[in-house]
């Protein structure tokens, strides 16, 4: 009996930490306070994920597009999340990041490798984390439509929302 209660414990956690959300990537907000991308995810508009960090040179010279994103699209169809893989050991830096680009998205930050594997878990496996920037879209419904690694225009991100809300009118 008590080899098979362990059984069960044990595959009961192995399931939880399959299905958990990724607070167990160790995501957080700036505050410290643990987050999931999920809380920003399937809420009626478009999320665009944006992974960066703050030493990205790509990062750096793209982050006014996707402020200039969020600030047009929020209030209407599209949000834009950052998630950085500074963690905290270059927290200064990404925090720094932010106030040099005037970023007024929500942002979480978390350790590379956890990034990584989270990335990888959120591609069904299908896209292994290879570096930043890496963007994941969310369609209004929650549901994962596309990634990118590498740069993405906001102009193409643009089309693509126009064009899949064309196609369900």
């Amino acid at each position: 009996m008590c080899k098979l209660l362990h059984r069960v414990l044990i595959s009961g956690l192995l399931w939880g930490l399959l299905l958990a959300p990724t607070y167990a990537a160790g995501l957080s907000d700036f505050d410290g306070k643990p987050r999931d991308l999920q809380d920003f995810v399937g809420k009626g508009k478009w999320t665009l994920v944006m992974f960066w960090a703050s030493d990205c040179p790509i990062c750096n010279s793209e982050a006014p597009s996707y402020v200039m994103f969020h600030d047009i699209h929020h209030d209407t169809d599209a949000i834009v999340v950052g998630v950085s893989l500074d963690g905290k050991a270059k927290a200064e830096a990404a925090q720094a990041f932010l106030e040099r680009h005037l970023v007024d998205f929500p942002n979480l930050i978390g350790e590379p490798r956890d990034i990584a594997g989270l990335f990888t878990r959120l591609t069904e496996g299908r896209q292994p984390w290879l570096g930043t920037p890496s963007f994941l879209l969310y369609s209004p419904k929650g549901e994962l439509v596309g990634w990118q690694i590498g740069p993405v225009s906001v102009e193409a991100i643009e089309a693509y929302i126009r064009e899949q809300q064309g196609s369900a009118g």
